[in-house]
């Protein structure tokens, strides 16, 4: 069965695709919902679990729009709801989120280190959809990429994308796991 004709994921997108209307991708033109679809599809080739494509749909929508995990919970259930808290980072809003940005990428990272293989998928399609666009978008504007983002050090970016293919080492016989490693390479040397 084709995942994105199932109802849940047409659901999971409807409700995405409204969260994140008026989105955009960093420093681009891009729609924001980009970024999900990349994610649930890179989920989709690692299992069949049609929760866990949804959450991919969803992983983004309680850290960057204003709805909640409650609103999650209610519409799509607890486990779903799980997947996506698990990936949820807490963005800070009191403080800038540069001078966060260290502290929430630790955070994540603490939490992968004993994070259940569902929840490291999930963290890896997330970092793989991020890399590529960072690739593709490299290519077009060189370093100036960096200026983009909240931490604008390549190296402390490699440190971050790097521990993330060592954290999720164990997804290490799929296919997208190889590519983020590769990228990893690529992009950061």
């Amino acid at each position: 069965m084709d995942y994105k004709k199932t109802a849940l994921y047409q659901k999971a997108l409807n409700f995405a695709a409204e969260a994140h209307k008026n989105q955009f991708r960093k420093g681009t033109d891009t729609p924001y919902i980009t970024h999900p679809v990349d994610v649930a599809d890179i989920i989709a080739t690692m299992t069949d679990d049609e929760n866990m494509i949804a959450a991919g749909l969803l992983h983004d929508v309680v850290e960057d729009t204003d709805r909640t995990e409650a609103d999650i919970r209610a519409c799509f259930g607890d486990r779903i709801a799980n997947l996506v808290s698990a990936e949820t980072e807490d963005k800070m809003r009191d403080q800038k989120a540069e001078d966060t940005w260290i502290i929430r990428k630790q955070n994540t990272l603490r939490g992968l280190e004993h994070a259940s293989k569902e929840a490291k998928i999930m963290a890896l399609a997330d970092k793989l959809a991020n890399l590529r666009s960072i690739d593709r978008d490299y290519q077009l504007v060189g370093d100036q990429i960096w200026n983009r983002f909240n931490q604008k050090d390549p190296d402390k970016q490699a440190w971050y994308y790097k521990t993330v293919a060592d954290l999720t080492s164990e997804l290490c016989d799929y296919d997208a796991w190889q590519e983020y490693k590769g990228l990893c390479d690529k992009v950061f040397g």
